[in-house]
């Protein structure tokens, strides 16, 4: 006989049944019932009160990219519906897989203009893999594992369920069945072997191959797979922003970040290469710069779970439709074992010249003045080096992220966690709560500016109510430094709107009961850092950074990806 329950129930054995163990979110009128029935399922799911909405998906976000797992947030109708729609743009941009559950009104009020309704289905479809609005709560059980499976499967991403008052109070006969498949959607397209014949043939015959790794790697857990070919066949490896830890910081065939601001090297080599491996990436328009002058000498093989990004911004001579694990296990007994001692020795140079025209300013401050302002290089590679290079990396979106994209190093994957393709302010510390919540055993540390730090700043209380220790640094030139730089230098020092006047952090921390200090030189930060590194929970440094800092090497927009910019008045010569 089966078993009758409310719809709220059904939402929670449902999760259970997916192996859900944490929740973020925000009660409220329409997601009510829910909650109440959460309350009794306290044991089995772990909700997070999270200061904010926006900040329930961005620590989602984290969850779900430190963990490998389907976030999930749940929120009520209304301005909560509405105050997620930045952090879900943001996962369906970055392939983050999340379920996020909205309240709805009842249903003979959709459509009335009812206190607090907003037309969730309309305002996220364009921005999920797949929304849905259940209405009756006999449709709860498959909506959810259709959401779960949707979300997870093929390139990850965004799915909301809008739950109506009706669906949530009503009742319905149990029964759960997990989904595995759905007809005209198909997440695990089938390798097809002569794709793969014609990728290692170009491979076995270029003298200059590179790999260029995207998010895709480290979303198949394909790291390990990437590292064999790369060894086997002695080909650099260099990696997107989001594709940064699929390949250890320390090893020889990791030639850095490829883009705007990527390292020199893999940048130049790009152009020159005649073999490109682009494994799991969507060429974005910063990895590129101007993309009629994007590697035009080189067959481009690329792999990717999505079809829809082959010849979208980049033509590729072979392209393999498949998993990135899949493909690369497939590649690898087909690929000669080779050197390609000449061709290594190509990045040697530019290696050379950013590490004395760049990275010198930036990490070696013994010419400098120990009691003047830092540069945010060196302030995050002796927090990396402090925690053995084991950390993981949250940033916030400007110089910051670049910055600490440049000069965190690490040694596991998924080690590094940003906000890539939407560059959301705000990400940072909630999506650093996330990560945490993930990886309790791991440090995390989270770089933010002072501007996308006050964004989202409220989720310190978060972090105080669920005793979550997260390392916060602030790097702090009391202005927006990102869209500064590019005032000096696209707009004649006009700093129209960019001067920051900040309230005193330090305080703000003490007041959550965190411990925090200022770190105003140089010469204070090293008993600084360690100070952050003795202590066992959250504790915040505000840095002072030299707001005339600026990020290079920088491939200015409009220009080529070897036309780069090692400060702002000279271009690299190689």
């Amino acid at each position: 006989m089966s078993e009758r329950i409310t719809g709220s129930e059904a939402i929670c054995r449902a999760l259970v049944a997916e192996g859900v163990d944490t929740i973020f979110g925000y009660p409220g009128g329409q997601i009510m019932p829910f909650y109440d029935k959460l309350f009794d399922f306290s044991d089995r799911l772990n909700h997070i009160l999270t200061r904010h909405e926006q900040g329930a998906v961005h620590a989602a976000q984290g969850y779900a990219r430190a963990s490998g797992k389907v976030g999930v947030v749940t929120v009520t109708s209304g301005p909560a519906a509405t105050n997620i729609i930045t952090g879900v743009a943001d996962a369906n941009v970055d392939c983050t897989p999340l379920v996020v559950i909205t309240g709805q009104v009842a249903v003979n009020s959709l459509g009335t203009d009812a206190f607090q309704e907003t037309d969730v289905m309309g305002i996220t479809q364009p921005i999920t893999k797949w929304a849905y609005q259940v209405r009756r709560p006999e449709e709860i059980p498959w909506a959810v594992a259709r959401a779960f499976y949707i979300a997870s499967t093929g390139r990850p991403g965004p799915v909301v369920l809008d739950i109506t008052r009706d669906a949530q109070v009503g009742t319905m006969d149990w029964d759960y069945k997990k989904i595995n498949y759905i007809r005209s959607y198909n997440p695990d397209p089938e390798l097809l072997p002569g794709d793969v014949l014609a990728a290692a043939s170009l491979l076995n015959r270029a003298e200059s191959p590179m790999i260029i790794a995207g998010h895709g790697v480290m979303l198949s857990d394909a790291e390990e797979d990437l590292i064999a070919l790369a060894e086997k066949a002695d080909i650099p490896v260099a990696s997107t922003l989001l594709g940064l830890s699929s390949i250890p910081s320390d090893h020889p065939l990791n030639k850095g970040m490829v883009g705007m601001h990527g390292n020199i090297g893999p940048n130049i080599n790009t152009n020159r290469a005649d073999v490109i491996l682009a494994v799991g990436l969507r060429f974005d328009d910063r990895v590129t710069g101007v993309v009629k002058k994007y590697a035009p000498q080189a067959k481009i093989i690329h792999i990717d779970i999505d079809s829809a990004e082959f010849n979208k911004n980049v033509k590729a001579h072979t392209t393999i439709h498949a998993d990135a694990k899949k493909a690369l296990k497939a590649l690898l007994p087909l690929v000669n074992k080779s050197k390609h001692t000449e061709w290594l020795a190509t990045f040697d140079k530019p290696e050379e010249v950013e590490r004395t025209e760049v990275m010198k300013r930036e990490l070696e401050p013994d010419d400098i003045a120990p009691d003047g302002a830092m540069r945010m290089g060196e302030v995050v590679r002796k927090i990396s080096e402090a925690s053995g290079n084991k950390g993981i990396l949250v940033t916030d979106v400007g110089q910051n992220q670049m910055m600490a994209a440049r000069y965190f190093k690490y040694t596991l994957p998924k080690s590094v966690l940003t906000s890539g393709g939407l560059g959301t302010m705000g990400f940072c510390l909630p999506a650093a709560v996330g990560a945490k919540i993930a990886c309790p055993g791991r440090e995390v540390f989270a770089f933010m500016g002072d501007g996308g730090f006050q964004m989202t700043m409220q989720e310190l209380g978060t972090m105080l109510a669920y005793n979550i220790g997260v390392k916060v640094i602030i790097l702090n030139n009391d202005f927006l430094g990102n869209v500064r730089q590019w005032q000096a230098m696209f707009y004649n020092n006009r700093f129209s709107a960019t001067p920051m006047i900040n309230p005193d952090f330090v305080t703000i921390a003490n007041a959550y009961g965190f411990p925090a200090e200022r770190v105003a030189t140089r010469a204070e930060l090293p008993a600084a850092i360690e100070r952050m590194m003795a202590h066992e929970g959250t504790y915040l440094l505000d840095v002072n950074i030299d707001p005339e800092d600026m990020v290079f090497p920088m491939v200015v927009p409009g220009a080529a990806v070897d036309d780069i910019l090692i400060n702002t008045t000279t271009k690299y010569e190689g």
